[in-house]
């Protein structure tokens, strides 16, 4: 490795062990995510530019690199505006703690500051699929292999817990209680919140098979979900989860057109979600369920996002005296030639 690689890697675990943890008290979470973005960016400078990690050095990263990376993780990776610009805003981070620590770094950062953050348009749409894609999607691996075992069990868990991805990663043995009455697991939040989060007995079901198969104890502080390496084991990363899911999504859209073109991890979050909302379940008890601080956010994803439930109330409203129901109402364009022109445009 060259010395320009090791300024550059060093600089990065001073910030990721010291600067990140000990001097700004950053939670573990907040240092996951800054460690996520990084490596993110290692796996854009590898596969897009083909510069591999050991080589890489702030010199080769310019204004034009940062664009593209972020583009790539909007078109690619399929990550929203709101991670797109939270990506941005970890490595303006890194870019100036490094410039403060060397600054013949400060023009790299000064570039990085240039950089606008993307705006979103004002209106909140979510994706979400059927329960129809779903089942189609949990049906594609290969439970005849232990890691896909492992995968079809962790999308089993993040669709009924409606958990995003870092805190279903997040969960411990521990965490997760299992009866004949009912079953739960604790989830641990944004703001390192918990909330308790009932699962469905079939969930609990696969949960004590999965425990069977990859945990020797019921219990402790071991990490639910696990990668082996050289037969140790590691935290999953949520690239790794988005790049498993991606796979079954691929394979469920070839036998079932209702999947989505492209599935990511956090439609799992917002499907379960817009199932029970469709189902019944009062939109606090909803946002409550969702570990959202304030329930206004849950009011602009999903009360503001369901048309269909919208157009059913409507039509449940409407009398059967309304002239918009009566089947006499059908207009003939036939015969006005004017009027069809204006409808397309012509006149």
């Amino acid at each position: 490795m060259k010395n320009e690689s090791l300024v550059f890697f060093r600089m990065i675990r001073d910030f990721l062990t010291i600067y990140l943890p000990r001097q700004k008290a950053a939670s573990p979470n907040t240092v996951k995510s800054y460690k996520n973005t990084l490596n993110l960016f290692l796996d854009y400078f590898k596969e897009k530019v083909g510069v591999l990690p050991a080589k890489l050095s702030f010199q080769h990263i310019s204004r034009e690199h940062v664009e593209i990376f972020l583009d790539w993780l909007e078109k690619e990776r399929r990550y929203s505006i709101t991670s797109r610009n939270q990506r941005l805003a970890g490595l303006k981070a890194f870019y100036r703690y490094s410039a403060g620590k060397d600054a013949t770094l400060t023009n790299y950062y000064q570039e990085l500051l240039s950089i606008p953050v993307k705006k979103q348009n004002r209106r909140h749409e979510i994706d979400f699929f059927s329960e129809q894609a779903l089942q189609s999607i949990l049906e594609q691996p290969n439970i005849l292999k232990k890691n896909e075992v492992r995968d079809l069990m962790f999308m089993i868990l993040l669709y009924d817990t409606g958990a995003r991805v870092q805190e279903v990663l997040d969960i411990h043995l521990n965490d997760i209680h299992l009866s004949d009455d009912s079953s739960y697991v604790v989830i641990t939040g944004k703001g390192r919140k918990t909330r308790i989060v009932p699962i469905m007995k079939k969930t609990a079901q696969h949960l004590k098979n999965y425990l069977y198969y990859f945990h020797e104890s019921m219990g402790g502080n071991e990490f639910l979900f696990y990668i082996t390496r050289k037969g140790i084991r590691n935290a999953m990363s949520p690239d790794n989860v988005g790049k498993f899911i991606m796979k079954y999504g691929c394979k469920a859209k070839a036998v079932n057109d209702d999947v989505p073109e492209h599935l990511y991890p956090h439609m799992f979050r917002h499907s379960r979600a817009m199932h029970l909302y469709r189902n019944g379940m009062p939109l606090p008890l909803l946002s409550e369920w969702l570990g959202h601080a304030q329930m206004s956010t849950t009011l602009i994803y999903y009360a503001n996002a369901d048309t269909k439930m919208k157009q059913e109330a409507i039509e449940k409203a409407t009398s059967g005296l309304n002239p918009l129901l009566s089947s006499d109402t059908n207009i003939n364009w036939d015969n006005d030639e004017e009027l069809l022109k204006k409808l397309y445009g012509l006149l």
